[in-house]
């Protein structure tokens, strides 16, 4: 009897053990009866299956996994409906959600960081829908490109100052400042740690407090290494007075470019004299540019086979990405290994991107992008 209960105690201790070592996600999923139910680590990786359970009568369920070392995510899914939380320790954590609504009308119980991700999710899909409602607005032609982009632009900008306040620099020692500075709006990075010199300074913000308590986590490690990148690709050169060289100076008073393609192939702007040109100055890891090259195509296709030709050049800091991104466009694609700072985009005063200039048969610079209401209508008329 001795014994037994020496182990018996053996036992409980060693299981007592065992469970303070993990951490737990319980709650209900109505409305899902028979349907399997997922819990993924979001790791620095990318997904990672940990367990899963078919869901019976009212759903319930319970989920045990061990502790992380540092605060890290996790998600549960439904088909491909996605609930995102964060764990610290070995809390327990109560997730409750309608299978239909899944992803937007759940409540979280035991894990305010959790709380604070929910909210920037269903923020985040508001502004997703005012993206969508923009381009749809732009395809069937109700809203002009100056009007376009100045929306796009000032809803993006309303969205970063609002979560950069109120969760990146207020609480930036939180998972949830962590979770917003990799947030993505049609599939881009909401705020640019490598193009940006104020989003390198939240990332900057959330990698010093993540050092203080998690010196030697992976995601601080990493966080890091973004901010010196970024750092040193936003770092401002000494300011020296530009002058246009005059070989830059054609006769008829563009300013040449004579940029590499990814390939290495150098494309001089003059080179296109006799074609009505759109010079287009961009950056690829932007949240505007995937619309903005959707318009641009829309010309192309339209005006190419007439003498139009489109030079798009590049102020991205990550060549890769940029280089990913472009290799399927049809037009002349080169990059500015300079790029914010590029001196080529100070010479053509781009104050902001996407910025373009229309230049005629000629090579006489007509308009730039500020002052075009109807592109098509400039490109036609130019024609």
């Amino acid at each position: 009897m001795k014994k037994l209960g020496l182990v018996a105690l053996a036992t409980l201790l060693l299981g007592a053990c065992t469970t303070n070592n993990k951490f737990k996600v319980e709650g209900e999923i109505s409305d899902a009866n028979g349907k399997t139910l997922y819990l993924e680590a979001a790791a620095l990786r990318g997904i990672v299956p940990l367990d899963s359970m078919k869901l019976k009568g009212n759903g319930s369920f319970s989920f045990q996994y061990t502790r992380p070392e540092s605060p890290e995510y996790y998600r549960l899914r439904v088909d491909n409906k996605v609930i995102n939380f964060s764990v610290d320790s070995t809390e327990t954590i109560r997730i409750d959600a309608p299978y239909k609504n899944f992803s937007t009308e759940y409540t979280v119980e035991g894990s305010p960081n959790s709380s604070s991700i929910k909210e920037l999710t269903l923020k985040l899909l508001s502004l997703q829908q005012g993206v969508d409602a923009l381009n749809r607005g732009m395809q069937a032609h109700q809203l002009g490109l100056d009007h376009y982009e100045d929306s796009l632009t000032a809803l993006i900008n309303r969205y970063k100052n609002e979560v950069k306040t109120e969760y990146i620099l207020a609480h930036p020692n939180t998972a949830a400042a962590y979770f917003a500075l990799f947030q993505k709006v049609n599939d881009y990075l909401i705020f640019d740690p490598l193009n940006s010199k104020d989003d390198v300074k939240c990332f900057g913000a959330v990698a010093t407090s993540l050092n203080q308590n998690y010196p030697h986590a992976d995601r601080t490690k990493n966080l890091y290494n973004i901010v010196i990148k970024g750092m040193k690709n936003t770092r401002q050169p000494r300011q020296k007075t530009l002058d246009i060289p005059e070989d830059k100076m054609q006769e008829t008073g563009i300013i040449d470019i004579n940029l590499r393609d990814m390939k290495g192939v150098t494309h001089k702007l003059s080179e296109l004299k006799g074609k009505v040109v759109l010079v287009d100055f961009t950056i690829y890891q932007s949240a505007v540019s995937a619309p903005h090259n959707v318009m641009l195509n829309g010309l192309y296709e339209k005006y190419h086979s007439k003498g139009f030709e489109i030079y798009q050049v590049s102020l991205d800091a990550d060549e890769h990405f940029w280089k990913t991104t472009a290799d399927n466009l049809p037009w002349v694609c080169v990059r500015d290994p300079n790029g914010i700072y590029s001196s080529t985009a100070s010479m053509y005063t781009v104050k902001s991107v996407p910025e373009f200039f229309l230049i005629s048969r000629d090579s006489d610079l007509k308009s730039r992008s500020e002052n075009i209401k109807d592109v098509d209508a400039a490109v036609k008329a130019l024609l």
